[in-house]
C-alpha cells in the first residue's frame, strides 16, 4: 500500500468545511512551497549567493546570517498568500500585519541553528499557528502572547539528508519526506511515539560550571552509568541545531536540556518561547513525550512578550518528570542513597 501523502493527510483533517481548518491547510501548504525554495538554496552550498555571510545583530541581539535574512523574505512573501493575518518572526523586532481579516497568526523561527549553516550540519524551521486575536489596545502582538496549549498546530522543517517535514494539527505528530521521484512530500511515519525511558540525553556540556546545583547533579548520575545511582550507561549528543536535536528524539527517544545558567543573559535560558519553545513542546507532547522550563510545563506558560526566553527541557516523559524532581524535590528521588552522596545535594 503505497504511503500518503501530505496532500492527503491535510484532506482528511479538512474534513467538512471549516473556515478555521481551511486556513490552516492553506497555510501549510505555503509553507511547504517555501520550504521547497529554502531546500535548493541551501544545497548550492557555499556556491549559493545567500549562505554564510553575516548581517550584524537581529531584534533579540542574535548574529543574524545572509540566509537567515533571505529565509525570512522567503517566509514572509509565502505568509502574504495565505490567510494568515499576522507574521512574527525572530528575524523582526515586531509583528507584520498581512492581512487583519485572516483567522491565522504565525510565529516562526525561519532557520534554526543558522551558526551551523557553514558546517553542512542539518538546519530549519520552526512555525507555531495560533488563531488570530483582536487586542483592546490593538497591540499586533497580542495573539502572539497566548499560551502554547491555544495553538491550532506546529511543525518543522528540517533541511537535512532529506528535506523533511515534522507536523501536529493535534492530532499526532507525523513525519513527511519531500519525494523527489513524486515531486510532493510523503508521509515517512504517522504519529511518533517517544519512548517514556531513555538512555540518551543531549546537552551542551562546556557550559557545566554555569549550570544551577540541579542540573549537575542530574548530568553527574547519568555519567557515573552503572556505577552509579541510575545504574545504567547513558550516551550524551550535542548537535546544536533545535531541530536536529528534535528529530532524533522523536525518532529514538532521548531528553534535550538548555536550562537557564549563571552566564549574564542566560538565566532565564535562550530559546524563544513563542516561535521555538511552543511548537517544539506541542510536538513532543502529541508524541507523548513531555516539555518542561525545568518545572512548568512550556504549554502552560503565558508569554509576556514577543521575544521572550526560556529553559527548555524536552523528551522522553519519565526522564523529563525526573529532571523536574532534582529540581523540586531532590531527596525523594529514590537513588539517591548515602552511597551516592559524596557531593552533597546543597553543595555551595
Amino acid at each position: 500500500m503505497p504511503a500518503a501523502t501530505l496532500d492527503a493527510f491535510l484532506n482528511s483533517y479538512l474534513g467538512e468545511p471549516d473556515e478555521l481548518r481551511a486556513a490552516v491547510v492553506m497555510t501549510v501548504r505555503r509553507l511547504t512551497q517555501a520550504a521547497t525554495t529554502i531546500r535548493n538554496t541551501i544545497n548550492q552550498g557555499v556556491l549559493g549567493t545567500a549562505f554564510a555571510g553575516t548581517r550584524g545583530a537581529n531584534a533579540d541581539g542574535d548574529v543574524q546570517k545572509d540566509l537567515d535574512i533571505f529565509a525570512d523574505d522567503i517566509f514572509l512573501d509565502a505568509m502574504r498568500h495565505a490567510p494568515v493575518a499576522l507574521y512574527a518572526s525572530e528575524e523582526l523586532e515586531q509583528p507584520v500585519l498581512l492581512d487583519k481579516q485572516a483567522p491565522l497568526a504565525i510565529a516562526i523561527d525561519p532557520l534554526d541553528g543558522s551558526s551551523n549553516i557553514d558546517t553542512n550540519v542539518s538546519i530549519g524551521t520552526i512555525f507555531s499557528l495560533l488563531p488570530a486575536i483582536g487586542a483592546p489596545d490593538g497591540n499586533p502582538a497580542a495573539s502572539f502572547l497566548q499560551a502554547g496549549v491555544n495553538q491550532l498546530g506546529a511543525g518543522f522543517f528540517i533541511y537535512g539528508p532529506q528535506l523533511a517535514l515534522v507536523l501536529s494539527l493535534g492530532s499526532g505528530t507525523h513525519v513527511f519526506v519531500l519525494s523527489t521521484r513524486l515531486g510532493t512530500f510523503v508521509q515517512a511515519y504517522e504519529s511518533r511515539i517517544i519512548p517514556q525511558r531513555t538512555e540518551e540525553f543531549a546537552i551542551n556540556a562546556a557550559n557545566y560550571r554555569h549550570w544551577d546545583e540541579a542540573v549537575r547533579l542530574y548530568i553527574d548520575d547519568c555519567l557515573e552509568g552503572t556505577e552509579g545511582p541510575r545504574e545504567k550507561d547513558f550516551n550524551m549528543r550535542w548537535i546544536a541545531s533545535l531541530v536536529a536535536d528534535c528529530y532524533r528524539i522523536l525518532m529514538r527517544g532521548g531528553v534535550f536540556l538548555y536550562p537557564g545558567d549563571k552566564r549574564k543573559g542566560y538565566r532565564q535560558g535562550r530559546l524563544r518561547l513563542v516561535y521555538e519553545a511552543n511548537p517544539i513542546a506541542y510536538l513532543i507532547e502529541q508524541a507523548a513525550g513531555a516539555a518542561t522550563d525545568t518545572i512548568t510545563r512550556i504549554l502552560e506558560i503565558q508569554p509576556e512578550s514577543l521575544h521572550q526566553r526560556v529553559p527548555m527541557v524536552f523528551g522522553s516523559a519519565r526522564e523529563v518528570a525526573r529532571i523536574t524532581r532534582y529540581h523540586t524535590e531532590p531527596s525523594a528521588i529514590g537513588e539517591r542513597a548515602p552511597l551516592f552522596s559524596r557531593r552533597g545535594l546543597f553543595r555551595a
